[in-house]
């Protein structure tokens, strides 16, 4: 087992976990859809029963009220129109009996047929004894017989077709329970399968991690030994598995940290004459730094000026802007009450037509009304002297209407006049409209002008005062980095110390050739002392204008806070921590260089070959 890989070993038996998993759940849903099959065919064929059971007991129905109908009447047309719909109704139920005794039928199910068939031949029976009856005259004896025997045998069959369809809906009830059932016990034999396969992966993860955990704890055992410094340890590397990688590669590691540390031991006395020339090129840049930033402090000062005066024609801008965005909203609202003037013409004008046409109509009404007074005057004069006083009130409503007709008229041409006049002024109204509207985009067009200009104004002056943070940000940064080239020189000569606490921690370390100890030779001081210059800081620039442009550049603001708080001293010898320099590279042939003599701080040609 130690021999397969672990990804062989945790696929094998997620293999083996998927292929329970897949035998139970194939069984659980072939039983299951075989279960449901079963239970869908004899469902329908039970639907089907219950259908034909309740349109034969419709049909007997109907049938009932027919023939109870055609004995009880006395108008031959009902007896002529029901016999036909009886006799085509009774081969309806024969096909229906005959359609429901071919189907799968219990014994309870065909002794209730027999026994609905018997109740229907006996209805039958006594049908065929009314209509004797009512043929031969007998009303008495045919209502008695109605009475006692057809009925209740009516009622008798009725009964019994119900009692069919309940048999038939409990046989489909307990086929559902059974369904039901069936499918409980296929859950249960699931949930049982899918049980023993749990217990089945935990004891084979229990297996599988205690071949996992032995190899780890061999190998955390050897890791502690090398973080101790015993490079010196026999490992073994037998295993084929990831584990044995795994201690072939630790078998490296300790070989390759043996060399690294031989190698480490060689190259102190190289970083100790390259922390002396690091030292003395600070001390220059030191000095460089100091005339940047005063060069850069005259710099920001200009430009501070430059951006109060932008400032200041942004604001202008901004209050031009809003005026004309005021003017425009003015001439808006201007332009939406024009619009509704015009609306309210055009009703007027509307509704003055309306009038006219209203007008027409009574005038209209008005002639009609005359002609018919005519006429009746006319009728009146006919009449003679009975027809008198009808023509007297014929002459008055033909007055009326006359009078009618001419206010029509005077109406009619007032209205028309006012139409014409509302024509006018709706015109003359649309036409201020189109100005109004001329004179909303014209003040739009400037007020979207000023807006450009505030906008290019705004960008200047975010950009002027960006310059100038940035300036100060610069400055700062001049002066952080002339504070942190001090520190650089207290770092080269604190380089030298860490270099040879380097060599007597590498000591600690045994390898399997030799015990490495640390010899104990002479270091010399190698390091010159730089000159300590008196660098005084100049004043922040007031940027008080350029805050709402610093504002929008989140970057610039926080580099230029680091740098404030950044302390301007130069740090202490850190001993206990490791330098870049310091840091384990890859191995490789250490090459000794010969130690440079000690050199005093030169010039700019020094420096650049530095």
């Amino acid at each position: 087992m130690d021999q397969l890989r672990l990804a062989t070993r945790l696929w094998l038996a997620m293999g083996a976990m998927i292929l329970f998993l897949a035998i139970i759940v194939g069984s659980a849903a072939t039983a299951s859809n075989k279960s449901r099959v079963s239970y869908a065919t004899t469902s329908a064929a039970m639907l089907e029963r219950i259908k034909v059971a309740n349109q034969w007991a419709n049909l007997e129905d109907v049938n009932g009220v027919r023939s109870h109908a055609v004995v009880v009447s006395n108008d031959p047309a009902v007896a002529s129109t029901f016999k036909a719909e009886i006799a085509s109704s009774i081969g309806q139920i024969d096909a229906l009996q005959q359609q429901l005794e071919g189907m799968g039928l219990s014994d309870n199910d065909r002794t209730q047929i027999k026994k609905i068939i018997d109740l229907r031949k006996k209805v039958m029976e006594i049908g065929g004894q009314s209509a004797l009856l009512k043929v031969t005259g007998q009303p008495g004896e045919l209502d008695a017989l109605v009475e006692k025997q057809y009925r209740p045998a009516v009622q008798a069959l009725q009964q019994a077709h119900q009692e069919f369809v309940t048999l038939q809906d409990q046989a489909y009830e307990n086929d559902r329970k059974d369904f039901d059932a069936r499918t409980r016990v296929i859950v249960l034999m699931s949930a049982l399968g899918v049980a023993i396969t749990i217990v089945a992966i935990l004891i084979g993860t229990g297996f599988l991690i205690r071949s996992i955990r032995q190899p780890l704890l061999q190998a955390n055992a050897l890791a502690a030994g090398i973080a101790k410094g015993d490079l010196s340890q026999a490992i073994d590397t037998s295993r084929q598995d990831e584990f044995g990688d795994l201690m072939k590669s630790l078998a490296a590691m300790s070989e390759s940290l043996g060399r690294m540390v031989q190698q480490v031991r060689q190259n102190t006395d190289s970083i100790a004459t390259a922390s002396a020339e690091i030292a003395t090129g600070n001390n220059d840049l030191a000095q460089r730094t100091e005339q940047t930033s005063s060069n850069l402090q005259s710099t920001a000062s200009s430009m501070s000026g430059l951006t109060q005066n932008v400032q200041i024609s942004a604001d202008n801008a901004r209050q031009a802007s809003t005026l004309a965005a005021t003017a425009s909203s003015v001439a808006q609202r201007g332009g939406d009450v024009v619009r509704q003037v015009v609306s309210t013409m055009q009703d007027i004008n509307d509704s003055s037509r309306k009038i006219a046409d209203i007008i027409g109509v009574i005038d209209g009404i008005a002639f009609q009304t005359n002609i018919l007074a005519l006429n009746a005057a006319v009728e009146a004069a006919r009449a003679g002297e009975q027809g008198r006083g009808f023509a007297v009130v014929a002459s008055e409503v033909r007055s009326l209407a006359g009078r009618s007709a001419e206010a029509a008229k005077e109406i009619k041409t007032l209205i028309n006049t006012s139409v014409e006049k509302v024509a006018s002024g709706t015109q003359l109204v649309s036409d201020a409209g189109i100005t109004m509207n001329d004179i909303v985009q014209s003040v739009r067009k400037v007020a979207d002008v000023i807006g450009e200009i505030t906008a290019a104004s705004g960008e200047q002056s975010a950009g002027i005062s960006e310059i100038n943070g940035a300036i100060g940000n610069l400055d700062q940064m001049t002066q952080q980095n002339a504070a942190l080239v001090e520190q650089s020189a207290a770092a080269a000569e604190s380089l030298r110390d860490q270099a040879d606490q380097l060599a007597r921690a590498v000591a600690v370390f045994k390898t399997s050739n030799l015990a490495t100890t640390l010899q104990q030779r002479p270091m010399r001081d190698i390091t010159p002392r730089p000159q300590q210059v008196a660098y005084q800081r100049p004043a922040l620039l007031p940027s008080a204008k350029a805050k709402p442009a610093l504002a929008a550049r989140p970057a610039a603001r926080q580099l230029g806070s680091s740098l404030k708080s950044a302390p301007y001293k130069a740090a202490a010898p850190v001993v206990g921590q490791r330098s870049a320099l310091a840091r384990p590279v890859a191995p490789k042939p250490a090459v000794p260089k010969a130690p440079k003599a000690p050199t005093a701080p030169a010039g700019d040609s020094d420096w650049e070959t530095f």
